[in-house]
């Protein structure tokens, strides 16, 4: 099979809201990582991360943190059945995804969320 998949570009971190405020103050005033710049004012804290966006979302329903990682597929179709095959399972209720995005969610056998996505959309 010619599928590849490969990192993504995105690393999202999902915090409760309680611990929110405190986690961007450390990646922004302690570690001193690079912020990038939102274009509004309740927008997403995103950080550099080596070559790679660290997102900090703010989940108000949420206990703990969690990390979701995004892996690039060479053929989203190809890796929607592969995945499958393996055993893997979609987890659509996760989040909406944009209209028109290439991509769908999966959990790992540990429970880690991958956002699973076109090399072509991302």
């Amino acid at each position: 099979m010619d599928l590849e998949f490969e990192p993504g570009q995105n690393i999202a971190m999902k915090i409760p809201a309680h611990e929110y405020e405190d986690t961007v103050r450390f990646y922004r005033e302690v570690l001193r990582f690079k912020e990038i710049a939102g274009s509004g004012a309740h927008d997403t804290s995103k950080f550099e991360f080596g070559d790679k966006v660290l997102w900090l979302d703010r989940v108000s329903s949420l206990s703990q943190s969690e990390i979701w990682l995004e892996v690039v597929a060479s053929d989203i179709g190809k890796a929607a059945e592969y995945l499958k095959e393996q055993g893997c399972h979609r987890r659509e209720e996760i989040e909406p995804l944009p209209d028109g995005l290439k991509a769908f969610w999966i959990s790992s056998p540990s429970n880690i969320i991958h956002l699973v996505s076109s090399n072509y959309d991302t």
